[in-house]
């Protein structure tokens, strides 16, 4: 009897848990078909650019992007990458973007703080200067650095891109706090805010990041039609590159790996049936 019980126990609270799963689950990303998917995949240069400048001048007033030098832009497989100036610290639009950014620095006589002007060898300064100054600016929420977050999050670009274009207005019957928004994409547990039957819990959770983009909010200089879908895919593919900008080279490595491991694999074949071939099995 206690044996029967303790299962009906066990069953109970892995239903009970598994609703609690599925109340703080948010929907899954769109599905995107991008240009460096796939083993032969290369990110979309024009695209890299357009999302730069979304970031430039978008994300960048919140977010930092910490790991990432004004040079990498202009390497090999980076928005504005140019064949004729393999060092990029050469690339005379690479040293134009340094220099509409100031960045700290330590006047070389006096010792006193100063601002000067980036180069192409500095990283991308942040826009607050310290954790305080960030919280405080944005509500005591903490804007994540955006040098790797295109790998930190599950399904890194279609994630990032179903957030942006995922803000909806909230379903009635959840209660939103001040500074909260409401995106069905984002990781949440809505429970305790929604008025409505528990089996019914909306998907997704809040965020502190008001919409970020909208139609026209970008002029590409490209002509293309800015709206919101395609900024969203163009800082999207821009990110994704900025957290892995060797994944042009990684992938052509891996093929190379693999044609000397088939051609190895023939010559041992072959050596094999060679050294073999008089001996009784």
């Amino acid at each position: 009897m206690l044996r029967k019980l303790s299962i009906i126990a066990a069953v109970a609270g892995l239903a009970f848990a598994g609703q609690a799963l599925a109340a703080g689950h948010p929907l899954p990303p769109k599905d995107v078909k991008w240009s460096f998917e796939g083993p032969f995949g290369k990110f979309d240069q024009v695209q890299l650019q357009r999302g730069y400048k979304v970031y430039r001048e978008v994300c960048a007033s919140c977010h930092s992007m910490k790991l990432v030098s004004f040079r990498n832009l202009g390497d090999k497989g980076g928005p504005f990458y140019n064949e004729k100036y393999k060092n990029s610290n050469d690339n005379p639009w690479v040293k134009a973007i340094a220099k509409e950014y100031e960045v700290a620095d330590i006047d070389s006589e006096t010792g006193d703080p100063i601002k000067r002007p980036a180069t192409s060898a500095d990283h991308f300064p942040a826009p607050f200067p310290n954790e305080i100054a960030a919280r405080g600016a944005n509500g005591g929420a903490l804007p994540p650095d955006m040098s790797l977050l295109a790998k930190a999050r599950a399904n890194g670009p279609d994630y990032i891109y179903s957030l942006l274009v995922g803000y909806v207005n909230p379903p009635a019957g959840l209660k939103i706090g001040p500074g909260q928004h409401y995106n069905p994409y984002m990781a949440g547990d809505l429970t305790a805010y929604w008025s409505g039957s528990h089996e019914k819990v909306p998907p997704g959770g809040f965020i502190a990041m008001a919409q970020p983009l909208k139609d026209g909010q970008v002029t590409f200089d490209d002509g293309t039609k800015s709206t919101l879908d395609q900024q969203a895919k163009d800082v999207s593919a821009f990110l994704m590159w900025a957290a892995e900008p060797k994944l042009e080279q990684r992938k052509q490595t891996g093929f190379a790996v693999i044609i000397y491991l088939l051609l190895l694999s023939g010559l041992l074949y072959a050596s094999y049936k060679r050294v073999w071939r008089n001996e009784s099995h």
